[in-house]
């Protein structure tokens, strides 16, 4: 079994760090995934978007995409230390089960890739051998082009797919897969660049303390983890800052530092592998 930097075990090394704090985490902590879509916009004007995050949710970061990208332009315009950008192929939410196959996604992607800046490409729904399909080559070749992530909310097969195009690729599973522990495991010993949200997933914790197979998992891949919202309806807006007061809840049964990387510097460790979208 790989052993991480926590390899004698979570429950020893929690009882090491003594017991927990009553309120939690209280460190930064960043959202790697949320969406500001075109259905939210009249509801949610950017101002107040930014204002849940910042204010009511206390947010370092917010790792941002969006049906269509303007979504994220006007967020990041309102607020650019806040705001991480990323690229959505979607130019409506109703595309996600269709872009893999549109080929004017390509020009889609291009044209936004020269006129902002970004750290990845996603998130995007690819199962299987969709992956395969010349619309998604393209984009993992973008991706290497402009020194991005991609965001996949797919099966383990399409990321396999993904890394067999591009060994070198930077690849942030979206919900980790919405696989079992073993199972992410096992992907994250066979890739060495896949990294893992939790956006939308609660059974990793419960009443504050994390479940011991997820926890056994964060402590022997302390870098590879990282906390999500997933606003992919405009009223999961509204819970948002729920959401992020019940992280912080069991990150704070964690050992500090484990529970600082899953809270703040894994994400900002890839944010930096990309150079924050410049090209090479």
């Amino acid at each position: 079994m790989k052993q991480g930097l926590f390899g004698l075990g979570l429950l020893a090394a929690v009882a090491a760090a003594g017991p927990v704090s009553a309120q939690g985490y209280t460190g930064p902590l960043i959202d790697a995934h949320v969406h500001y879509s075109h259905d939210a916009w009249d509801m949610l004007p950017a101002e107040k978007a930014v204002a849940i995050l910042r204010s009511e949710a206390r947010l370092a970061k917010v790792l941002v995409s969006s049906s269509s990208d303007d979504g994220t332009q006007k967020l990041y315009a309102v607020a650019p230390d806040l705001i991480v950008p990323e690229l959505r192929p979607y130019r409506s939410r109703g595309e996600l089960s269709t872009w893999f196959r549109d080929e004017t996604v390509i020009a889609h992607l291009e044209d936004r890739l020269k006129r902002h800046r970004y750290v990845g490409i996603g998130e995007f729904h690819l199962y299987g051998a969709a992956a395969d399909l010349p619309v998604p080559r393209r984009m993992v070749q973008l991706a290497k082009q402009y020194r991005l992530f991609l965001h996949a909310h797919s099966d383990a097969e399409a990321v396999d797919r993904i890394f067999a195009q591009d060994p070198d690729a930077l690849v942030l599973w979206a919900h980790s897969g919405f696989d079992r522990p073993d199972a992410v495991r096992a992907m994250l010993a066979k890739h060495k660049n896949l990294w893992a949200d939790l956006a939308f997933r609660s059974e990793h914790a419960r009443d504050g303390k994390v479940d011991p197979d997820w926890g056994r998992l964060f402590a022997d891949y302390p870098d590879r983890f990282m906390v999500g919202t997933d606003t992919f309806t405009p009223e999961r807006w509204y819970y948002i800052a729920e959401h992020a007061a019940w992280s912080r809840a069991w990150l704070g049964s964690l050992p500090p530092d484990l529970a600082a990387r899953i809270a703040h510097k894994n994400a900002e460790a890839l944010f930096a592998r990309t150079g924050f979208g410049a090209a090479q």
